[in-house]
């Protein structure tokens, strides 16, 4: 119920966005970070975590951002005329539209990185930023007017933490490689192996010769047998 919430805000702040109210819709992203970010915790604590919660969470929030960042789309498409003082390029309608697609494609893979790493069986958490982040950053963007430059930045940073986490896992998994390659070398071959079993089994030591030699014959009262039977 915490993360369907979550959706619904963020489709909300998404509407307002595109209606123009930039400090409004950053005062909503704030609020709706607020339960994507702690239903997956509120689970836990009440001992509720499931693994279908897990992955609906996850990508509910693809969804979240995905329509968050589609609202400020909307509204950057519906104003040519837009120009910030402290923005020093022309064209930042264009600008501005470039660098959310370009968000929008990185947060997606800075997610894809985590989760196919963690289908390989890696754990993968490292990088700049992760969701919690990109929220935050968002949010002080459009609270302070400053939208073009935090759309830039995300579109930037996200793409740096995707290619972070792709180092990660290739370092993790050459290292893996490495370690499998050195158990699967220090093996004896089958020959190393049965020359060993006999040399184990088969081969008397100096102690045994000396037991084996210590060993006197036992005498019997046993009569010789005669007649037949000792020719048989």
């Amino acid at each position: 119920m915490v993360t369907l919430v979550g959706l619904l805000l963020s489709i909300v702040t998404a509407v307002v966005l595109a209606c123009g109210y930039i400090v409004a819709g950053g005062v909503l992203v704030l609020f709706a970070g607020i339960f994507d970010m702690f239903d997956g915790a509120m689970a836990r604590v009440r001992n509720e975590a499931t693994t279908f919660g897990a992955f609906l969470d996850s990508t509910l929030d693809r969804y979240s951002e995905s329509i968050i960042l589609g609202g400020l789309l909307f509204y950057a498409s519906q104003r040519p005329e837009l120009q910030d003082s402290l923005w020093p390029f022309p064209y930042e309608q264009q600008w501005m539209v470039g660098a959310i697609y370009v968000a929008v494609v990185g947060s997606l893979m800075v997610s894809y990185a985590k989760a196919r790493a963690e289908g390989l069986g890696l754990e993968c958490k490292t990088g700049l930023l992760a969701r919690p982040e990109r929220v935050v950053i968002l949010a002080i963007g459009l609270l302070f007017n400053v939208t073009i430059w935090v759309l830039v930045l995300l579109a930037v940073l996200s793409h740096v933490t995707a290619i972070e986490r792709i180092l990660y896992v290739w370092r993790v998994a050459d290292r893996s490689e490495e370690r499998k390659n050195v158990r699967t070398g220090s093996k004896e071959t089958p020959a190393q192996e049965a020359e060993s079993v006999t040399l184990e089994q088969g081969t008397p030591t100096e102690a045994n010769i000396q037991r084996e030699s210590s060993v006197g014959s036992v005498s019997t009262s046993l009569q010789p047998l005669a007649g037949s039977i000792q020719q048989d």
